[in-house]
């Protein structure tokens, strides 16, 4: 992950060194998204700001350095995500003149916006992402989000100012931010145990819907756009008649196209396994598109009735993965709460934080980037 950062403030009467120092100070707060690279843009006279921290995923040379310039000098992008057909549009846009500078899917996305616009380049894009784009000739910032939110995006205005970031830390860490508690994002979160999108915890606050693009301009409100909606998609898209082996070949078929699309990466990569039919089914996909074991990870606990570190166990070697578990005790998840609103901002009350978070340190230690199994049960009605 990256992370993202910025602003803009039509009535600053700051210099470029106050503006960079502004922009510096939210990037800075997102260097956990970040440890490979950071950068700051600025455009005194609009009053904007731009941010970044990058981890570097796919080409990590410094053509890949944001916030990032398209090569007709319009636009200014700074990107988090991933954009799994860059392949394939890169090649589109080089037939149309386009050239580029490395290999990096930021780029690929940049030179699209330039090239089709921001429109069609969000049709066209198959990913995760968030990103926010300066267009110098509009003097126009707009802020996208992927179709199904995997990207996280926080905007909102304080003052006469709009900010945006990865995470709240970065909006917090610029001069003009003012906290007011949303008392009716409060009570959400009593009912919820989560403040559900796009509320946010904090008044004037939102998270960019998914599907969804927000532009802020000099003197003008935001205007909220949807660009995808899964109810639409639903509604006309053409009804199939097929039975359940002609379904499994089908979605098998869909499945190992989505795990090798987002095994493509300069870094080491790896999967966290539970054990359960969703990781386990990435983790054999991933077997069967990877020649060498896959680096697979998992927790264990010492209390049996939550241990599922077995059944991965079982897996892995079912498979030939490059497996390796950790056993945690209650004590190893309890240290973890003092961390808990530091990284996430906002209340948030999934017990699953905790073990993700183990996990999670666990797998940096080798790889860089690893798949997972969540979204199944949204998808399969796996819940109640």
């Amino acid at each position: 992950m990256c992370g993202i950062a910025g602003f803009l403030d039509p009535a600053a009467a700051t210099g470029p060194e106050a503006l960079s120092a502004a922009a510096a100070s939210m990037a800075a707060a997102l260097a956990r998204r970040g440890p490979d690279d950071d950068g700051v843009w600025v455009d005194a006279e609009a009053g904007v700001g731009l941010g970044f921290r990058r981890l570097a995923v796919i080409d990590p040379s410094p053509a890949g350095h944001q916030p990032m310039v398209s090569s007709g000098g319009g636009l200014v992008l700074v990107y988090n995500g991933e954009i799994y057909n860059a392949g394939e549009l890169r090649g589109e846009l080089e037939e149309r003149g386009r050239r580029f500078r490395g290999h990096c899917d930021s780029e690929v996305l940049l030179e699209a916006c330039a090239e089709w616009g921001l429109g069609e380049t969000l049709s066209r894009i198959n990913g995760m992402f968030a990103f926010a784009l300066w267009d110098k000739a509009e003097r126009t910032l707009t802020l996208a989000r992927d179709r199904i939110g995997i990207k996280p995006l926080y905007w909102g205005r304080t003052g006469d100012v709009f900010l945006f970031g990865s995470e709240l830390k970065a909006l917090r860490a610029h001069p003009a931010w003012r906290a007011e508690i949303d008392r009716d994002a409060l009570a959400a979160y009593i009912r919820y145990l989560y403040v559900p999108s796009p509320h946010c915890i904090y008044l004037g606050i939102h998270k960019l819907a998914p599907g969804h693009t927000v532009t802020l301009a000099a003197g003008a409100e935001p205007e909220i756009a949807a660009y995808w909606d899964l109810r639409t998609i639903a509604k006309d898209t053409p009804r199939e008649t097929m039975d359940d082996a002609q379904a499994t070949l089908r979605l098998q078929a869909a499945l190992g196209l989505a795990v090798r699309r987002r095994m493509v990466a300069d870094v080491p990569l790896g999967a966290f396994l539970s054990g359960g039919i969703d990781s386990s089914l990435i983790v054999a996909l991933m077997q069967d598109a990877h020649a060498a074991p896959v680096k697979t990870y998992s927790i264990g606990f010492e209390e049996a009735e939550f241990d599922e570190a077995p059944f991965a166990k079982a897996v892995a070697a079912h498979l030939g993965t490059d497996h390796t578990e950790l056993y945690v005790s209650a004590q190893d998840a309890l240290d973890l709460v003092p961390g808990l609103p530091d990284c996430y901002d906002e209340p948030f009350a999934d017990s699953s934080a905790m073990p993700t978070m183990l996990l999670s340190r666990l797998a940096r230690k080798s790889v860089t980037v690893a798949l997972s199994g969540d979204g199944g049960d949204e998808v399969f009605g796996g819940y109640k």
